[in-house]
């Protein structure tokens, strides 16, 4: 039987790409000479320093330009609470959210079953797997849930005939 499967998966070397870009333009802008920022990516998260909550938010926008530009969406990004850090500095972690939680997984399988498509989901894990007697009724699936806004950015992978 035909299948394939939704995912929500970030290419974490594009991250990596982009948080770097953004650690050197910090350091080459006007506005930040004299002052410490800085941009640091974990396992699973970005950490952001910045000496005030204007140039958190700096950091924050030129972040978000890095990732567009390298094709990762920004839906990914989870910000947490900025908090205070010692001297008058703001910290802030970005979480990066990866897979499909239950919640979401249970709102693209209802989305699909509303459409009354001849197909059937089910969660795997982090994953929605679609599986259908047709490939147009796949095909269907996929076109409907990039119409629609899940509050992540969803991938089609493993397309089997």
């Amino acid at each position: 039987m035909p299948s394939f499967d939704v995912v929500s998966k970030i290419d974490l070397q594009e991250v990596d790409n982009a948080v770097n870009q953004t650690s050197k333009e910090i350091a080459q802008r006007f506005d930040f000479k004299g002052t410490h920022n800085e941009i640091e990516l974990t396992k699973d998260a970005i950490s952001i320093l910045a000496a005030d909550d204007y140039k958190l938010q700096a950091v924050v926008d030129i972040l978000k330009g890095k990732l567009t530009r390298r094709g990762v969406s920004t839906k990914c990004l989870d910000f947490q609470k900025a908090e205070a850090a010692s001297g008058g500095a703001v910290r802030q972690k970005v979480a990066l959210i990866q897979g499909i939680s239950k919640e979401k997984g249970k709102d693209i399988i209802k989305a699909i079953k509303d459409s009354k498509l001849k197909v059937q989901p089910q969660i795997m894990e982090d994953e929605v797997r679609v599986t259908g007697k047709k490939i147009d009724d796949l095909q269907e699936v996929i076109q409907l849930l990039k119409g629609k806004d899940f509050g992540l950015e969803l991938q089609f992978v493993n397309m089997r005939s």
